[in-house]
């Protein structure tokens, strides 16, 4: 006579210590995501129903209103601000991706003198705070003429020491038969970098993109110095205008942040892996 097994079901076991660390996470997420979600709520609130106490989360009578108010209005002209940012972000990270990449590639390929000191003394200048050189790169810039020039902001954050270090661990990474390969096929240096070493680093390439890019459109300090135009001014610096003088509305101010921080989440939700694969695959075969 045959007895039916019985079928033993396990309940996963959820150590302290991981239960902890998932609560930990879990608020984490709470306090980062509060203000973002506070902000969003403030941009769709009617301005008169900013202040209220308790915080409303969700707005009562949501209205698109603020929006509308800093498109349509002349004298608020953020759309302008936002084609700047958008503007200088871009130009910014092309030059960097060029320059770096080229940069990158001639510190691992390229065998000249003195190659790895002049590499370490590159290194070293990340240590170097940004204020020891803002007197002298306005000087420079003034001298120029780029003063209130949207030359002023691009050419200067052109190269970028930390993304000459990530792409030049990537190209070192990559095996020297590719390269060996192309030169019997009678490529030059430089068609080995575009059309073989370059598309095999395209996710390093994306991920300092995305990171420059960011690190560009969020940046206040420089613009803020280097233009006067109001015509000119970036989305952040003019998000200081909208706390000035007239404009302290709160409503407003939310919406137009809203606008400035919309670009950022879409860029990383669409680039989320590459940006985890760049930075996971950093300094892979690196020497």
């Amino acid at each position: 006579m045959a007895v039916a097994a019985r079928r033993v079901t396990t309940v996963p076991r959820i150590s302290i210590w991981k239960a902890l660390l998932y609560a930990a996470l879990i608020i984490g997420v709470i306090f980062t995501l509060a203000p973002v979600i506070y902000m969003f709520s403030q941009a769709f609130t009617p301005e008169a129903q900013t202040m209220v106490w308790p915080i409303r989360w969700i707005p009562e009578n949501p209205t698109i209103g603020n929006f509308q108010r800093i498109l349509s209005d002349p004298t608020l002209p953020v759309f302008r601000w936002l084609i700047n940012s958008l503007v200088v972000a871009t130009s910014v990270t092309a030059l960097v991706l060029f320059i770096c990449s080229l940069t990158a590639y001639a510190y691992a390929r390229l065998e000249f003198p003195g190659r790895d000191k002049i590499f370490f003394v590159l290194l070293t200048s990340l240590m170097i705070p940004g204020a020891v050189t803002f007197i002298p790169n306005f000087l420079l810039m003034r001298n120029l003429g780029w003063l209130n020039s949207y030359n002023g902001v691009i050419w200067l954050h052109g190269a970028n020491v930390f993304g000459v270090f990530l792409l030049r661990q990537h190209f070192l990474s990559l095996p020297k038969e590719l390269e060996e390969a192309a030169v019997v096929d009678g490529a030059n240096r430089f068609r080995i970098y575009w059309q073989v070493a370059l598309p095999l680093v395209k996710t390093a390439m994306v991920a300092l993109g995305i990171f420059i890019f960011l690190g560009n459109w969020n940046d206040l300090f420089w613009p803020l110095v280097i233009l006067s135009d109001r015509n000119m001014l970036t989305l952040p610096v003019g998000l200081q205008v909208l706390g000035q003088g007239n404009y302290v509305q709160r409503g407003i101010t939310m919406a137009a942040a809203a606008l400035a921080t919309a670009p950022p989440l879409i860029l990383y939700a669409i680039f989320q892996r590459r940006i985890v694969e760049g930075i996971s695959m950093t300094g892979m075969g690196g020497r």
